[in-house]
């Protein structure tokens, strides 16, 4: 089996593209307005790969998961994130607004939060497609490179909007998106 570069740049623009407009990208721009952009690209990039993993060694499992239980545990998990966003206190604004939380808990919580809302997610649904019929390596490299790309993006943009809005008002906005994320899911849950 030889290592096919156009498969991986395939895989690499297929993802890269999919993902941008995907929810996960706008919940890791809200994390990076408030929490240690780092420890959720961190987070993130692990579950990106956990799944990329999964999506590669066994993708035709995933439409056998009960589509109504991941998206309610993907609501509850933005949920969460929104109250984290909007009960932040004025205290926050004595430190920088650096750091919400600690390494692990930032970790954790983009971790889940993108571990638990990508499950058959048109990128990991695709990723597995692509490694059927072009090859699990490339495939697996070019698609968890297109995913991290993302969200390093999404926290970049997220980033350099906490640097210039008040933290107070960064915090309402990643609420209020966090909370039309955790909505939107419950819609997708219940219609979809």
């Amino acid at each position: 089996m030889s290592f096919d570069p156009v498969a991986l740049l395939t895989a690499f623009g297929l993802i890269f593209l999919a993902e941008l407009p995907d929810k996960t990208m706008f919940a890791s721009l809200a994390m990076g307005t408030r929490m240690r952009p780092l420890y959720v690209w961190f987070g993130t990039s692990t579950a990106f790969l956990v799944h990329v993993v999964i999506a590669v060694g066994a993708g035709s499992l995933i439409g056998l998961l009960p589509d109504m239980a991941v998206k309610l545990v993907s609501a509850a998990l933005f949920a969460f994130g929104a109250v984290v966003l909007l009960r932040g206190g004025d205290d926050d604004e004595e430190d920088g607004g650096k750091t919400v939380i600690g390494f692990w808990p930032v970790y954790t919580t983009a971790f889940m939060a993108v571990f638990i809302s990508e499950w058959g997610d048109l990128t990991q649904i695709t990723t597995a497609n692509l490694a059927a019929t072009n090859g699990w390596l490339p495939t697996a490299i070019g698609s968890a490179a297109a995913l991290m790309s993302v969200s390093a993006l999404a926290l970049l943009v997220g980033r350099f909007i906490a640097k210039r809005v008040p933290l107070k008002t960064v915090q309402r906005i990643g609420g209020l998106c966090m909370t039309a994320l955790a909505i939107w899911t419950l819609v997708e849950a219940f219609t979809g």
